[in-house]
Order: structure tokens, then C-alpha cells, then sequence
């Protein structure tokens, strides 16, 4: 899938990230990545983290998982949950090209981030045209 992204549709996906998931959940930062691994959008602080390869690695992560899915008869997972020490990793689908991904520390819980991660992925589909 070939989407070309503008300048506006970026602002319109930094506006969502930053309401709902920064602001409204405590998220440290979220990541939009396409399925092929390429970074759509980045907002909130990285953390000296190199989102380039973080977007690459948890693409081929949710392929990974896609096809674990189909194993046991499953379509798709839409959403990985990694738990750290002190940091957390969420992975969510927004339609059926891109990865929200959500870092979070370990004094945010996780039904917030999920609650918020529903919302922007719906808020995310028109922008995205899915």
C-alpha cells in the first residue's frame, strides 16, 4: 500500500499523538510506522532512542507476530504489549498499513494506554484514508 504523506496530514497525526497519548495518557513517546518499517511520525521525547531502527525492528516484530496468528487460526493480533523494568512497549494496528507504537514508564498503566491507543487509531483512520 502506497500512501503519500503531506505536510498537513502530518500535523493532523502529530495534533492526535500529542492530545490523546502525550498529554491525555503520560505516554514518554509514540511512533507511527508504516508495515514496511519506515517511521511516519515521532512525538514526545525518544529518549537518545534511534527510532529509525525501533520503527524497522517493531515492524518486522508485528509481521512476526501476524504470522504466529495465523498459526493458531487467527486472522492478526492488533496489539503486542511489551513489559520492561522501567520502561513499557505498546504496539497497536491503525487499519491495515501502519503501527502506532506507545513507550511508557512503569507508573502509567496500561488499561489508559489501551483505552487512549482505541481512540487515536480511530481518529488516525481518516487521516491515514482507511
Amino acid at each position: 500500500m502506497d500512501v503519500v504523506v503531506s505536510k498537513d496530514m502530518v500535523e493532523k497525526i502529530a495534533n492526535v499523538l500529542d492530545t490523546e497519548l502525550l498529554r491525555g495518557a503520560g505516554a514518554d513517546c509514540t511512533l507511527l510506522v508504516d508495515r514496511g518499517g519506515n517511521l511516519i511520525a515521532t512525538r514526545g521525547d525518544p529518549a537518545n532512542l534511534d527510532v529509525v531502527a525501533l520503527a524497522a525492528l517493531s515492524a518486522a516484530n508485528f509481521g512476526a507476530t501476524a504470522e504466529m496468528a495465523k498459526l493458531i487460526g487467527e486472522e492478526d493480533f492488533t496489539l503486542l504489549f511489551h513489559k520492561g523494568k522501567n520502561e513499557n512497549m505498546h504496539f497497536t494496528s491503525v487499519g491495515s498499513g501502519f503501527i502506532l507504537i506507545t513507550l511508557f514508564g512503569k507508573d502509567v498503566a496500561l488499561g489508559v494506554i489501551r483505552l487512549k491507543t482505541a481512540r487515536v487509531a480511530d481518529d488516525l483512520g481518516p487521516i491515514l484514508g482507511g
